[in-house]
């Protein structure tokens, strides 16, 4: 639990090196991946790496979803809409990107295609899931009632 009115790091109390070698890792951990997938040689590697990108596009898609969730709480059958919407939505990014990678089903580049195919589908939608959150008060075109 966070101490109310004490700074996190202050000029006195400076980070110990020790921790900062110790957590060093953790944070250039997602440039190494960005890198390796920059450097990536072989069709696996690539396809790992088109799959951890769509992997990352759709958990910040989930946590939008959530949030949007959680604030038609009060709305059930906006919510039931939401659900809705969102399962055809999968439905159609899943069909539209097998049939844009269909031209080399069953081929090693397959995967990397359709993963490249539903990130970007994915991030779209998490565009609009933002925008959905970030409308003002008063936008009768506004699915998501304001906080």
């Amino acid at each position: 639990m966070p101490l109310v009115g004490v700074p996190f790091c202050t000029a006195r109390s400076p980070m110990n090196p020790r921790t900062f070698l110790a957590l060093a890792p953790l944070l250039l951990t997602p440039l190494a991946q960005a890198d390796d997938c920059a450097n990536a040689t072989t069709q696996a590697a690539m396809n790992q790496c088109a799959a951890e990108q769509h992997k990352a596009a759709d958990k910040e898609l989930n946590t939008l979803y959530q949030r949007i969730n959680q604030r038609l709480e009060d709305n059930p059958d906006r919510k039931k809409l939401l659900l809705g919407a969102q399962r055809a939505w999968v439905a159609f990014r899943d069909a539209e990107c097998g049939f844009a990678a269909s031209g080399v089903a069953g081929g090693s580049v397959y995967p990397l295609l359709y993963s490249n195919c539903t990130t970007e589908l994915t991030k779209a939608r998490v565009e609009a899931f933002k925008s959905y959150l970030e409308c003002q008060e008063g936008d009768l075109g506004c699915p998501v009632p304001g906080n």
